[in-house]
């Protein structure tokens, strides 16, 4: 009780004596009205000038499982998180759910959710066995999410409620998928490109020991093409064991300084023998000026080998390759670029996305003519993806092709744009 209601109390109360000792009623009557009328007041002023305290509740609490699981922690899973009653009947989905699964609904059940017939068949094998399952299925999109469920049977009052409801998380394994899908597929292409020059050679190795013995020129000859053959072979285990060492070393950013001009010239003088061979011009048209990079200097001329080589292989005779610098590309923010340029036939616009995979090939029968492992750009591509740049690939058909590399220029590197000096190589 305030202060304020005990002084009006005692007011009151003096009045009450006060009233008691004049008038015409008894004291007695006097003194109860009188007191009775003050307590009234006084009462009525502690209101008003002092209300109640409103009564303190506990703050509610958000819905939690008995395991201590609450529903915005659910709701902040990076999966989807499912459950379902017996009936099939959806009582909670997490906000991943509701975006890997537009179609599902409180209330609504599990069977509109998607068109899987293995997933919803878990669903019911779950609830009633109550035996867990894994089940792989394809979501139904553009992307073709590959998807693991892991559907298992809540028991009734376990942590998510009284009665018992079938639980299931969604696990996106597309990237696994697909890493494994490409694992498998270069085991077997690699498997198929060694074994048919193997047969080849063991063929031809049955024919020298049969009628093919004791002649000469026969032999010679069949020698000839067992040489290339294991000469083919080399080169593909060469690609092989290069790819699988820039793999190793893709995630280490390199940090040399290194010239691309200089570089070019390296790997354009190491070719010397093949553009004889090709009977190919190959012109470098490069400034003086170095064009700095941080990179790995063996790998960086490997590119440059792979294109320009490929530049003369398939151009066709006396084709032309020309090397130059980049000019400035507002698509390549402070990057440097170095261009190999061809006169060849050029290349279908529906091959150029694919130029850079494993074993792919344009035209396959002139790949093996040309002694082509079909792993050269897929290199290119690994060495350029580790030193942060990207590689640009132009082509029309009958007007030959330019391929760009684009490196990050190395900070506090001038690069100066002094006029190029052109140099052309021919036959002696």
């Amino acid at each position: 009780m305030s202060n304020r209601l005990w002084t009006a109390l005692c007011v009151a109360l003096v009045a009450a004596f006060a009233a008691a000792s004049v008038g015409d009623m008894g004291g007695l009557g006097r003194f109860l009205v009188v007191l009775g009328f003050g307590m009234l007041a006084a009462f009525t002023l502690e209101m008003v000038l002092d209300p109640p305290e409103p009564k303190q509740t506990a703050p509610q609490r958000e819905p939690v499982s008995r395991g201590g699981f609450s529903r915005s922690m659910l709701d902040r899973m990076p999966a989807p998180f499912i459950l379902i009653d017996l009936r099939g009947r959806v009582t909670y989905s997490n906000g991943e759910a509701a975006r890997v699964l537009p179609r599902i609904r409180p209330g609504a059940h599990f069977s509109t959710m998607m068109r899987a017939p293995d997933f919803i068949e878990a669903i019911e094998s779950v609830a009633k066995t109550g035996r867990e399952r894994h089940v792989h299925f394809i979501l139904p999109s553009r992307a073709q999410q590959h998807v693991v469920a892991h559907i298992a049977l809540l028991p009734a009052g376990g942590e998510f409620g009284p009665d018992e409801q079938i639980m299931i998380q969604i696990e996106d394994q597309t990237e696994q998928y697909r890493a494994n899908t490409l694992r498998s597929d270069f085991i077997a292409n690699a498997s198929h490109e060694l074994r048919t020059p193997l047969a080849s050679i063991i063929g031809y190795i049955e024919t020298l020991r049969g009628h093919a013995k004791d002649d000469p020129e026969a032999r010679e000859h069949f020698l000839g093409i067992m040489e290339k053959q294991a000469a083919r072979m080399r080169r593909l285990v060469d690609d092989l064991m290069s790819l699988s060492r820039i793999e190793l070393s893709e995630h280490v950013r390199p940090g040399d300084l290194v010239d691309l001009h200089t570089l070019a010239r390296e790997a354009a003088a190491g070719l010397e023998p093949q553009r004889a061979q090709y009977e190919a011009r190959l012109t470098l048209d490069l400034p003086d000026t170095p064009m700095l990079v941080k990179g790995d200097r063996d790998q960086l001329v490997q590119v440059l080998v792979n294109l320009i080589d490929n530049g003369m292989k398939y151009g066709g005779d006396g084709a032309g390759v020309t090397v130059q610098s980049a000019g400035e590309d507002t698509r390549y923010p402070g990057m440097v670029g170095i261009t190999v340029v061809d006169s060849g036939p050029g290349i279908a616009r529906e091959h150029i996305p694919r130029l850079t995979e494993r074993f792919y090939r344009v035209s396959a029968k002139q790949s093996m003519e040309k002694g082509g492992t079909g792993l050269g750009l897929a290199i290119v591509k690994h060495i350029v993806k580790r030193h942060m740049g990207d590689l640009a690939i132009e082509s029309t058909l009958g007007q030959g092709s330019r391929f760009t590399l684009w490196f990050p220029m190395a900070k506090g590197a001038a690069q100066d744009s002094a006029a190029p000096e052109s140099i052309e190589k021919t036959d002696a």
